[in-house]
């Protein structure tokens, strides 16, 4: 079996594409990897989560490439080893959490391995404790929080919050940090070397694969930067619009198994 696209790697994001709305690796997903391996196609995930929260995907997908955490700002073996981490910038972590705070989002920091959170009853920390199958660390005062840090997290259901949030943090910190959101409630904000680009870039290099025979799929803005960075980019079906025109393919919905149909379809050919 060879791919139709001489795709030589594939890479996904998780939520919002790997699994379903309700974080569920299917069956069909689990299948559509195998089918990778069985082409000679090596397949890799990249996520906003930390690696800690990818492990549960490690044994059914039988991944032996490293997992990219925090949207490339830390990357481990499937051991949980660190081969690489990149942390914000000490000075700018204060005046981050000011710009945050002045959006009215809640703060998360990512601190190696470590999840701090300033209140545990807050939106969404117990949805990401039990997507990532571990606890965070509940602090009095995370604004003291400032060497060493992977990510930092604003969170609000107030979608529009988040977006201005975003475009605050391009206007103050511009080409210093890397600031998109990785869900619609979540502004995640890296390393400006620790995207999904050079996640692409690292994976090339690595297995000396050159980008054209690199496919990526995502749905975020957080994945457009992988996307013009390998051959193939495929947007999931549950994408907005100027995530899926960033794109050279568009697939199903996470809901409608798109990930799977996109490997059958774009990688392997098996669909028409």
């Amino acid at each position: 079996m060879t791919s139709p696209n001489d795709i030589r790697m594939m890479i996904a994001d998780v939520d919002g594409t790997l699994v379903t709305q309700e974080k569920v690796l299917t069956e069909r997903a689990i299948a559509a990897v195998k089918k990778l391996h069985e082409a000679g196609v090596l397949f890799a995930v990249t996520s906003g989560r930390p690696p800690r929260g990818m492990s549960m995907l490690i044994d059914p997908l039988k991944l032996t490439t490293p997992i990219s955490g925090f949207n490339g700002g830390i990357v481990v073996d499937p051991e949980m080893n660190v081969i690489d981490q990149k942390v914000i910038q000490a000075d700018l972590v204060g005046p981050m959490y000011q710009l945050l705070k002045s959006h009215s989002l809640d703060i998360w920091v990512y601190q190696g391995a470590k999840w701090y959170v300033g209140n545990r009853k807050a939106s969404h920390v117990d949805r990401e404790a039990w997507t990532v199958k571990f606890e965070p660390i509940v602090v009095d005062d995370i604004e003291s929080i400032t060497d060493n840090i992977a990510k930092i997290v604003g969170v609000s259901d107030d979608l529009a919050a988040i977006q201005t949030a975003t475009e605050a943090a391009h206007k103050e910190f511009g080409s210093h940090v890397s600031a998109e959101p990785s869900q619609p409630y979540y502004l995640d904000i890296t390393h400006p070397e620790a995207n999904k680009g050079s996640t692409v870039e690292y994976l090339s290099a690595k297995y000396n694969i050159p980008s054209s025979a690199i496919a990526t799929i995502g749905d975020m803005p957080t994945d457009v930067m992988m996307f013009k960075r390998s051959g193939v980019g495929i947007a999931m079906g549950n994408a907005k619009p100027d995530v899926q025109n960033s794109a050279t393919e568009i697939t199903l919905s996470n809901e409608e198994e798109g990930f799977a149909f996109a490997v059958e379809r774009f990688i392997l050919g098996l669909q028409e």
